[in-house]
């Protein structure tokens, strides 16, 4: 039934065109915070390295300062989970696709020796309707690269946001795109079993409100603390489990 759907979506694309036009028209571009995107943190050895990638949200676009960030709240919360040092970069980039990351960001990182990478990644896939064959074969490779290069990383994706939880999308195009959004994260989710990676539960968005930035599309502060905050386990792992 959900397969049916996302086809016919299809049919309304002409309401997408028009009502994501007016949003655009709308909404105001936000740029990512200002602020370090490389950061340490003292603790105890061995230490972790964080690599936060994908789109505006691994930017911290929608705050002002990076430190509010995902990366660097997240950072945050493994240092007070674990007591180890962390290092953490954010690698984030204003309207990135899966296949972006993987053609244009990823061959031009260097090859630090990451131990934990989220991906946060899909939600631009989606609004630009790309479809999910397209998704399979962007994201998955995406995948295939971050495994190749860090093999021994732990590497988590979160799938894509609630699109009819955000305070900028009209009712009807938010349904349009969370039909599509649904279709890509069962197409994220099973890439991730098959090749190595960690999908996360989607994010729960219990205060809009408070959850999304100015623009009503990206976070806000509270926002990206309540993501970091739902990722933290995810990214520990049995180290979790083992701190507990």
């Amino acid at each position: 039934m959900q397969r049916l759907l996302a086809l016919l979506t299809w049919l309304a694309f002409p309401v997408y065109v028009w009502q994501g036009l007016g949003v655009r028209r709308r909404t105001s571009r936000m740029l990512p915070a200002r602020g370090p995107v490389l950061h340490e943190i003292p603790g105890e050895a061995p230490p972790v390295a964080l690599l936060v990638l994908g789109d505006s949200s691994a930017a911290s676009v929608g705050i002002e300062q990076s430190e509010y960030g995902l990366a660097a709240q997240l950072a945050g919360l493994i240092a007070e989970r674990t007591g180890s040092a962390v290092r953490w970069r954010a690698a984030g980039f204003n309207s990135a696709t899966s296949g972006q990351i993987r053609d244009h960001v990823l061959p031009n990182l260097s090859a630090d020796p990451w131990t934990h990478i989220v991906l946060a990644i899909g939600t631009n896939d989606t609004k630009n309707f790309h479809s999910v064959p397209r998704f399979k074969k962007e994201f998955g490779g995406l995948l295939y690269a971050l495994r190749a290069k860090w093999p021994e990383a732990r590497v988590v994706w979160s799938p894509v946001l609630e699109f009819t939880r955000a305070p900028a999308m009209p009712p009807l195009l938010g349904r349009i795109l969370e039909v599509r959004a649904t279709e890509m994260n069962r197409m994220g989710v099973r890439l991730c079993n098959e090749r190595g990676a960690i999908a996360a539960a989607r994010l729960p968005i219990t205060n809009p409100e408070a959850g999304f930035a100015s623009d009503g599309f990206h976070a806000s502060e509270a926002g990206y603390r309540a993501w970091a905050e739902h990722l933290l386990d995810f990214v520990l792992g049995d180290e979790a489990s083992n701190l507990t």
